[in-house]
């Protein structure tokens, strides 16, 4: 390590890093390129230099082909998906991730690694009033682990799923057939990774239909498990959403764990976005009934100004997660084994990343209150915009509003609002959000997701919004095509 350049450049670097937050507001949200611009031949030497270059040529080529490709998460004006937040304690504490560079798939291989990621989710587990069966004590069963993405630990859950249903009906393991038979539930709004992951662990799925408030309720899971039972199929698992990504609904967690606990179901709940705001205590009731899951997981690196990636995950029965992963070799084994957990065993990789420094810091650096006050300040931006959508008689809400998120559409064609998506994103560019469909009803997604962004920035948002309606309406009288007003 040649401390002597990582001072020069790391300064270097770190005045680049402020100078690009400090000047976030210039650039676009939304990138303007075109799929090869940066592999295409000449514009980028075919193979890596033999000698050093300098960081300052490294910076400009940053500014000449890296930025033009980036869509600006942060920027105040970026309104699409869900929140990908950051800070200065994050940040740093990632640098001191990569700085002690260590792989802390055992206890014995990085003590500290595995030591401050049980404190940190006990911490991050109390302040959301977890109940104490999640939390890492000496005696008992439960605990938390940092996976890399909510994707992941839904997997990991399923799979946890899988092999406890499968010991208990073929204890010999030899598991002829039964596998094929295996179906999991999920709502029909659930996140794609529920039905990736159960792909990847080649069992049946069933997306369950909603209610009027886009939720999955207990009677629709009981229904769907008497016709699998009696189709000869074995129901093991579901998975249960604390804000959709479509609509951020919820599912009724009480009512699907009675079920889960009636039918030796095991429940996953899925609060990647809305998990966030549970930290605020009058948002704590939106997990009432978690109690009743096996396994929840919220993501850290949506909305608690934790950079990617920090997904928080806590199991009732860690041991049924290892039994289900339990590989281990000769060369990872320690003394230690038998007296605390190596979070090898709960999770899909071996090697993992010292994910709890950017907790730690975010927590000490920035302070619990500061978290609160960033997720309620951009749950009542987004209120401000739903009065605005409101008091405008050419739109109608989608879903209630509760988060950050507001869906909303024109009283219109679904093609109209589809003609508005593109007229913002590709036209414009000015904001950047993305759409939605529900029950075949196209509609707008409204996300707040920058710690920039403002009042004022959401009202700019909302006059882009209407003008671009008026050029989309100006190019169909244009093109000879009728202005309609009634719903699709």
């Amino acid at each position: 390590m040649d401390s002597a350049a990582l001072n020069r450049d790391g300064k270097d670097m770190l005045e680049y890093i402020a100078k690009f937050w400090d000047t976030l507001r210039e650039r676009k949200p939304l990138h303007n390129v075109t799929p090869g611009y940066l592999t295409a031949p000449g514009v980028l030497p075919d193979r890596p230099p033999d000698e050093p270059e300098e960081l300052k040529d490294v910076l400009a080529d940053i500014d000449k082909y890296i930025m033009p490709g980036m869509t600006q998460w942060n920027h105040p004006h970026f309104f699409a998906y869900f929140p990908s937040s950051c800070s200065y304690p994050s940040i740093v504490a990632d640098m001191l991730c990569s700085a002690v560079a260590c792989i802390g798939f055992t206890w014995n291989s990085s003590p500290a690694c595995t030591e401050l990621e049980i404190v940190m989710m006990n911490w991050l587990g109390r302040l959301i009033q977890l109940p104490e069966v999640f939390l890492n004590t000496p005696t008992g069963r439960g605990g938390g682990i940092i996976q890399g993405t909510a994707s992941e630990a839904t997997l990991v859950a399923l799979l946890a799923a899988r092999s406890k249903k499968l010991d208990q009906i073929d204890p010999k393991k030899e598991f002829l057939g039964l596998i094929d038979k295996l179906v999991c539930y999920t709502s029909e709004l659930a996140h794609s990774s529920v039905e990736r992951a159960s792909l990847i662990a080649h069992v049946k799925i069933k997306q369950l239909p909603t209610d009027s408030s886009y939720s999955v309720r207990g009677e629709v899971l009981q229904q769907a498990i008497n016709e699998d039972r009696r189709n000869g199929l074995i129901p093991f698992y579901m998975v249960a959403t604390i804000g959709t990504t479509s609509v951020c609904s919820y599912d009724n967690l009480k009512e699907l764990g009675e079920v889960c606990a009636k039918e030796n179901l095991w429940l996953h709940i899925d609060a990647a976005y809305a998990g966030n705001s549970i930290i605020c205590p009058e948002y704590r009731y939106l997990i009432d009934g978690v109690e009743l899951a096996d396994s929840y997981n919220f993501n850290p690196h949506k909305w608690m100004m934790t950079n990617f990636d920090c997904s928080a995950m806590w199991f009732k029965d860690c041991h049924l997660v290892a039994n289900a992963f339990n590989v281990d070799p000769l060369y990872l084994q320690h003394k230690h084994d038998n007296e605390v957990i190596d979070f090898r065993h709960l999770q899909i990789p071996l090697g993992r990343r010292f994910r709890s420094l950017k907790l730690w810091f975010g927590f000490r650096l920035l302070g619990v209150k500061a978290l609160q006050e960033n997720i309620r300040t951009q749950i009542a931006l987004a209120k401000e915009f739903e009065k605005m959508v409101r008091g405008d008689r050419q739109y109608e809400i989608i879903g209630e509003v509760t988060m950050g998120l507001v869906c909303f559409r024109l009283k219109d064609t679904n093609a109209m609002n589809e003609a508005l998506v593109k007229e913002i994103n590709d036209v414009d560019r000015r904001i950047h959000l993305v759409p939605g469909e529900v029950d075949g009803t196209y509609f707008l997604r409204m996300a707040i997701a920058s710690t920039k962004t403002t009042v004022e920035d959401v009202v700019f948002g909302w006059k882009v919004i209407q003008e671009c309606v008026q050029n989309v309406k100006n190019n169909n009288i244009a093109n000879g095509k009728p202005i309609t007003n009634g719903v699709h």
